[in-house]
């Protein structure tokens, strides 16, 4: 876990930077500047407009009475996303929009529930393994 981590924040920034001065090569500092600062701003309001989404969602279910989980996942994704947003670079970026889309969470949650699923054992050592829906 430790070299995945190391990796991670060596690489991926490495990476962003490296992609910035090309593009910066190729089209100047003040068109970089401006997709930086655009996707910035798109991506804070686009996290926004989707976290409320969420938000009345989560509402709804709890005075419905029902467990918000899968609404919640999509909150903690959302907040995720808009962190990497907030980061510059064109990566992290494409991360981020992807968390802020219906089906990019939807992707991840499913990711999520599969590791969980093999992790999870029932009192007779048993996974849970293929028994977890989504309600989508």
């Amino acid at each position: 876990m430790f070299l995945r981590l190391l990796l991670l924040f060596t690489l991926v920034p490495t990476l962003e930077v490296f992609l910035l001065i090309s593009l910066g090569r190729n089209v100047g500092f003040g068109v970089t500047l401006m997709v930086v600062l655009g996707t910035g701003v798109l991506g804070a309001w686009l996290a926004r407009r989707e976290g409320l989404k969420v938000l009345a969602a989560v509402q709804s279910e709890i005075n419905q009475g029902r467990m918000p989980t899968e609404h919640m996942l999509d909150g903690l994704l959302i907040l995720l996303a808009g962190a990497v947003l907030l980061t510059p670079g064109f990566l992290t970026d494409g991360l981020g929009f992807f968390l802020l889309l219906p089906v990019g969470r939807r992707f991840v949650r499913a990711l999520v529930s599969r590791a969980l699923s093999k992790r999870i054992q029932t009192p007779d050592g048993m996974t849970l393994e293929g028994e977890w829906t989504s309600n989508d």
